[in-house]
């Protein structure tokens, strides 16, 4: 993968998903072996959006291989400001850095910031689109955690903006994973996932009820359902509120059921969960670094 643009999970085969994997547990197992791998690096940080987790796993992750990070800063504080378009953004960046990470709010946004330049660009996020640096630690956080062989996964909340989910489906393709899609009707898997799973040879069984299918699951990866999408204040609550985790739902679920979250969350997951065997998803935030490291040591 050296040099190589990271811009959607349909690009990695199952060898490049392993790959990064097995390097990613190597590094978790040894960090001070990479102390120094890529010292004097420089990674560029382009995020037009706000960011906690992917943000900052990326600063840390080029910092602990001995490099460090040039940021663009806020859209506010830079000269998008100004009326700078994306591809002189990433133009000048390039000239600071030996790879960008780049988070936009437009679909597509990383494949053309990529045409731009020669330096490997990798996805952070484009809107409704694709984030397959999120993808690649959610898989860590399945494998460690529950295994691929025969996989039952339950994807729930929102399916058709969440570009977490758009990644994960299409790279769950590679492996032994049975794939269970929990929505309201509005919020759907759009159909060009839908035709793309097809494509790709999995089955996509869509539910609007968790109950239907919860005793089934080895994993349930649950993400917010996006309040700024509804028009309606009371249509989301009402919504929001039908698809929440909490004790008495997961009694009924298995007892070694592994219960994910990209974050972040709002009300989706009752705190009451955090402390249980079920709770994974600080650990899968915490993933982000070693995972990140793996994919840069390999591009870099």
């Amino acid at each position: 993968m050296r040099d190589e643009d990271i811009i959607s999970a349909k690009q990695l085969s199952r060898a490049d998903i392993e790959g990064v994997l097995d390097r990613a547990a190597e590094i978790a197992a040894d960090p001070a072996a990479v102390a120094d791998r890529h010292a004097n690096a420089l990674l560029g940080l382009c995020f037009f959006e706000p960011s906690t987790r992917t943000k900052m796993s990326f600063a840390a992750a080029i910092k602990r291989l001995g490099g460090d990070v040039v940021d663009m800063g806020t859209v506010e504080s830079s000269s998008v400001k100004k009326g700078e378009s994306l591809a002189d953004t990433v133009r000048v960046v390039e000239g600071y850095a030996d790879a960008l990470v780049l988070r936009h709010p437009m679909e597509g946004s990383a494949q053309m910031a990529s045409e731009f330049v020669d330096v490997p660009l990798i996805n952070a996020g484009d809107g409704a689109g694709q984030h397959p640096t999120q993808t690649l630690l959610d898989l860590y956080t399945i494998r460690e955690n529950a295994g691929f062989d025969d996989l039952t996964i339950g994807i729930m909340g929102d399916l058709k903006y969440g570009r977490t989910v758009h990644s994960l489906a299409h790279a769950l393709t590679n492996f032994d994973a049975s794939q269970h899609f929990i929505s309201p009707e509005s919020l759907r898997l759009p159909r060009s996932v839908r035709y793309d799973l097809h494509e790709a040879g999995a089955q996509v069984r869509e539910h609007t009820d968790i109950e239907n299918v919860l005793e089934a699951l080895d994993v349930l990866y649950v993400t917010r359902i996006q309040r700024e999408r509804f028009p309606d204040e009371n249509e989301y609550r009402q919504i929001a509120g039908e698809y929440r985790i909490d004790a008495d739902l997961l009694e009924k679920a298995k007892d070694d059921l592994t219960v994910m979250h990209p974050l972040p969350r709002v009300d989706e997951i009752a705190p009451e969960i955090d402390e249980t065997e079920y709770a994974t998803y600080f650990e899968q935030a915490h993933n982000g670094v070693p995972v990140r490291m793996a994919l840069l040591d390999s591009i870099l």
